[in-house]
């Protein structure tokens, strides 16, 4: 089979861009890549993109099949790609109603209509904000610019499908040998330096070093001196010093003033990225001037915003008023998750969820699974938005129609969100407990039931998110500053060595480096498909 560069052509209409296989491969693709998305978040509190891994897969699928063409592929891989941070977000608010109160319940239809309201919002405002900050701000993208070089480059010898499959295999067993028969530790831990309060270890997981090679060794060296400021500075040497009485006072401020760089930082985004920037991102779209000079037309979006309220007002615990609230803060939001996304590559959409869900509290008194389900809706808002518009980068370098994209997003994005809602209540039933010292962390959601139960140290919040701001005015990476902080620093310690890792192979030998993202996105593909799996048998067989 030819396979050169040469055999992979433009498309030459829209029927060859958006194409029935080309969205059945795509929606098979996003339930395998939501199910592993969202074992990855609630393991790690670390989701890399998945452009990478579904250009490649797209790629090899469409030419197995043959007569395929660039365009075709890229709208194959944004449909492919939509349901992982669909799970993303979900992932990384809701668990917090469990982290709370272990025996709430919350129904399935619920959450999936909060997914799904999310959804289609991050679909709407994916479409309105595309042009700015694709066409007219041209922000890098850096993992869509990566997935158009990939199909670009077209797939010779097909080496590059054979790499991540033979790496996602190995990982699986490995994943399975290691949680499953239990022949391999999952983490090891520093016996001596835990004795001196410094909680010093390292996950044995090929995905956690995967996430540290992806996304480089410059957030990881911050996510890293986020972690060493936590775990060998404000813990053992404020125990020791007499500023905490014990570990778990000294461990609450450590976690309220890693969330509060967070959201320091998120309003940062929202002061000097968006706000000044308003007229220019929104002005066209309300004028029509977008559209006449090839936007795509959205005329009908305050009735979707309208239905949405309503569904979520008599279907879920979110009141009227809420829910209108909400939909305002999605609008605000997902420019803001496109900025920072273009800009650095990293999403934090539990952060905009955090946001809206302090703002709306300033007017407003909240139920306590009704202020989780305003961070869901707002997360896999922006988590979609954020994901979708590397695919829509990479569909701008390639020439495909932003109309074919936009429809594989919304059927990528809505399987993703009932697929995720699934496997969310897969994980929940086959681990039981979430939140810190569980074999489901998810960081990011325990950070969101923080804020809704309460800030175990208000002071140390309200200084983090001060500093987070200056930093972010001052374009330094605090939100990965925040995220080390919090986080367990087994995670922190091995994603560093996959930074570290990243870091000596561009040095030593750069011509490696796009080989070693493939072997990564295999990596991070095959631990999270293989985890889920192993949940699913365990639920299956529980009596």
């Amino acid at each position: 089979m030819e396979t050169s560069e040469k055999s992979v052509r433009y498309a030459s209409s829209f029927k060859e861009q958006l194409t029935l296989r080309g969205i059945i491969i795509g929606a098979i693709g996003a339930i395998i890549i939501t199910t592993s998305s969202m074992y990855v978040a609630l393991r790690m509190g670390a989701l890399p993109w998945p452009t990478i891994f579904v250009a490649v897969m797209s790629m090899t699928i469409l030419k197995i099949m043959k007569n395929t063409n660039l365009n075709e592929i890229n709208v194959t891989h944004t449909a492919m790609s939509a349901g992982s941070m669909v799970a993303g977000g979900l992932a990384f608010t809701i668990p917090g109603i469990w982290m709370l109160n272990p025996d709430a319940e919350v129904k399935f239809i619920t959450l999936l209509f909060v997914t799904l309201s999310g959804t289609v919002l991050g679909v709407i405002f994916t479409a309105l904000v595309r042009r700015y900050f694709i066409e007219k701000e041209q922000l890098p993208f850096p993992m869509g610019i990566a997935a158009s070089e990939t199909v670009l480059a077209g797939d010779e010898g097909g080496g590059k499908a054979k790499i991540l499959f033979t790496t996602l295999g190995l990982t699986a067993v490995f994943t399975a040998i290691r949680d499953w028969f239990g022949k391999i530790p999952g983490a090891w831990m520093a016996t001596k330096l835990w004795e001196k309060n410094i909680q010093f270890g390292l996950w044995i997981s090929p995905m956690a070093m995967a996430i540290g090679y992806i996304i480089g060794p410059l957030f990881t060296g911050v996510w890293f001196l986020g972690a060493i400021l936590g775990y060998f500075f404000i813990i053992p040497v404020g125990v020791s010093m007499g500023w905490f009485t014990d570990v778990a006072i000294a461990t609450a401020f450590k976690n309220s003033l890693g969330i509060g760089l967070m959201v320091g930082t998120g309003f940062g985004i929202l002061v000097k990225g968006i706000i000044p920037k308003a007229k220019e991102i929104y002005g066209p779209i309300i004028s029509g001037k977008a559209t006449k000079e090839g936007g795509v037309s959205l005329k009908w979006a305050p009735i979707a915003f309208a239905l949405i309220a309503f569904i979520l007002t008599i279907s879920t615990e979110m009141r009227l008023m809420p829910s209108i609230l909400a939909i305002i803060g999605v609008w605000l939001t997902t420019a803001m998750a496109a900025s920072i996304t273009g800009q650095t590559g990293i999403n934090p959409m539990e952060i905009f969820g955090i946001i809206v869900l302090l703002a709306i509290k300033t007017v407003t008194k909240l139920g306590g699974i009704e202020a989780f389900l305003i961070a869901g809706v707002v997360a896999v808002a922006c988590g979609l938005t954020g994901d979708v518009l590397n695919d829509f980068k990479s569909g701008h370098i390639l020439k495909t129609d932003p109309k074919a994209q936009l429809i594989s997003e919304f059927i990528g994005g809505i399987i993703g969100a009932v697929v995720s809602v699934i496997v969310l209540f897969v994980m929940f039933k086959a681990y039981g407990a979430m939140g810190p010292e569980t074999e489901l962390p998810a960081p990011q959601a325990y950070a969101v039931s923080t804020m809704v139960g309460g800030l175990p140290n208000q002071g140390a919040f309200i200084v983090g998110l001060i500093i987070g701001l200056v930093l972010y005015l001052l374009n330094i990476p605090g939100m990965t500053l925040g995220i080390g902080i919090y986080l367990p620093m087994f995670i922190s310690t091995t994603a560093f060595i996959g930074g570290l890792l990243s870091f000596a192979v561009s040095r030593l030998k750069p011509e490696f480096n796009d080989k070693g993202i493939i072997i990564s996105s295999g990596m991070l593909g095959g631990e999270g498909v293989a985890g889920v799996i192993i949940a699913i048998i365990k639920v299956v067989t529980m009596g």
